[in-house]
């Protein structure tokens, strides 16, 4: 018989198998859908924090032996739970709302009068967050509970804010205090309680198991690394008289979730772009088809699963570039081959002439957030720092000597402007990782080295600067306004560094 170990869940005495399982597996058996499995598990995203005896603890990495007769409490027993979803919902502090419910046992552990700007960023550096840009978690930890929309002082429009969360996010999304609560139906929260659980092993086929601790187990699943070796850009720049040059490498779309999807025998998949569109990283996901056709093939419902490893080596890159501007507006722009690539670029820039290239690499997509129109019209870098995106959408960017960066976003009817700021916020934190911080490393055989959530440079949130967005004023149907801030703050970025020849700009 499996050995049994006992501890109190939210003041309940519960009993779990061992088997050598973390703690949230345990929990996630027990039906704990607040901590989600966002590294899977690396103990790298914080967003299976819980707490253990009162203090904030990643279950992920946590051995359930080690929590014998102690008190875990998760979202579900925390008494101002709800105060923080409306927190967090009032600043848009939470768009896809995966990450989120671990922040909030992250900051509820800290005494409301020791809340300050400096230690709430100190303890988000247990987190990992791609959507948000961090500074509007930080408004929410620090908002005063006296300023706390509730009942009926609650009067904001949330099918607006969903209105403009599809436009930003580009697929389904639903706002609400309960989605930053994480009840934003992941499909591996969804799927039904006795679902067969599928995940890859490591020869690329799918084992299936009665729970994701077996299933793990039977795949033989091998923890992915950080790579020493350092960054490579396998594009080279092409010869000509240039007023400017730049480099990319592989960038990680880095979506917190990885991909999931379940289906019964016959029927039609759920997932994985159940509640946002991780930034066009899931958009030809295999995992729907693969659960259906394990469904079909088991008679039951099968949930299958990306592990984190899965996601950096199966999904698509940002497609790395290589290319060369004269000062007319001319010039040429080398691309991994990319289907959609050359047209998006074509569309902004018409004088760059675009070769794409076949490089050894993982597969690549142009769905990802302003793929090479962004970097089409970085590199013509108007004197003006205005930037248009191919929807219409303008926005400009600028950079304090202090860092602080101001945006101005011009993109139609704001519809609901917490929701518009949230984004354009995350797209200008997504923007300076891109120019400065984030990639990863491919070896020479064209495999990712870098399979850690924070090998992949993500900014942190004590090295995020405040961002201040100006939404001007419009009548103009409503478009997409993220994506052109997104462009705006990576050619403002560009320029605060002296237009460095390769990004990331500060990573070797």
């Amino acid at each position: 018989m499996s050995d049994l170990t006992t501890f109190t869940l939210n003041g309940a005495p519960v009993t779990a198998a061992a088997d050598g399982r973390t703690l949230l597996e345990a929990l996630r058996d027990l039906g704990v859908q607040s901590a989600k499995d966002g590294c899977s598990p690396q103990g790298q995203c914080g967003c299976c924090t819980v707490w253990v005896d009162g203090q904030a603890r990643v279950a992920c990495v946590t051995p359930l032996t080690r929590v014998a007769g102690r008190s875990i409490t998760t979202l579900e027993g925390l008494a101002d739970a709800e105060q923080w979803g409306q927190r967090l919902c009032a600043t848009g502090g939470s768009q896809c709302g995966f990450c989120t419910p671990g922040i909030v046992m992250r900051l509820a552990a800290i005494a409301a009068p020791e809340r300050t700007d400096a230690s709430v960023r100190q303890a988000l550096l247990a987190h990992v967050c791609r959507c948000t840009g961090w500074n509007s978690v930080v408004e929410a930890a620090l908002m005063s509970g006296g300023d706390v929309p509730s009942g009926q002082g609650w009067s904001r429009h949330l099918g607006a804010a969903d209105q403009r969360a599809v436009l930003e996010g580009g697929a389904a999304q639903r706002v609400a205090p309960d989605v930053a609560l994480g009840h934003g139906g992941f499909a591996a929260d969804t799927a039904p309680a006795d679902a067969l659980v599928a995940v890859r092993s490591a020869d690329g086929s799918w084992v299936v198991g009665a729970t994701l601790a077996e299933a793990r187990r039977s795949s033989g699943k091998v923890q992915g690394r950080r790579t020493t070796e350092p960054l490579r850009w396998p594009i080279e720049v092409p010869e000509g008289d240039w007023v400017r040059t730049l480099q990319t490498t592989w960038v990680e779309p880095a979506y917190l979730e990885p991909d999931a999807a379940w289906c019964e025998p016959g029927g039609e998949p759920v997932g994985p772009l159940c509640n946002g569109g991780a930034f066009g990283g899931k958009s030809h996901s295999e995992v729907g088809d693969v659960a259906r056709r394990l469904a079909d093939h088991h008679g039951r419902t099968v949930l299958a699963m990306y592990s984190r490893e899965d996601v950096v080596r199966l999904g698509p890159k940002r497609p790395p570039i290589a290319a060369g501007v004269r000062a007319d507006g001319t010039g040429v722009i080398r691309v991994v081959r990319t289907p959609g690539i050359a047209a998006a670029i074509a569309e902004v820039a018409p004088g760059l002439l675009v070769e794409e290239v076949d490089v050894p690499g993982p597969s690549t997509t142009a769905e990802v957030r302003a793929a090479g129109w962004a970097e089409a019209l970085v590199l013509l870098a108007p004197d003006d720092g205005w930037v248009t995106a191919p929807n219409g959408a303008r926005a400009h960017a600028a950079i304090d000597d202090d860092g602080t960066v101001r945006v101005q976003v011009d993109c139609g009817t704001p519809i609901d402007p917490i929701v518009l700021r949230s984004y354009c916020v995350g797209a200008a934190h997504m923007a300076l990782g891109w120019v400065r911080t984030e990639g990863i490393t491919v070896g020479d055989d064209g495999v990712p080295l870098d399979l850690t959530m924070r090998s992949f440079g993500v900014l942190r949130a004590v090295d995020t600067p405040s961002v201040l967005v100006e939404v001007l004023p419009s009548d103009a149907p409503s478009v997409n306004g993220s994506d052109a801030v997104f462009a705006a703050v990576a050619l403002a970025a560009w320029r605060a560094s002296g237009f460095a020849t390769q990004w990331p700009t500060m990573r070797a």
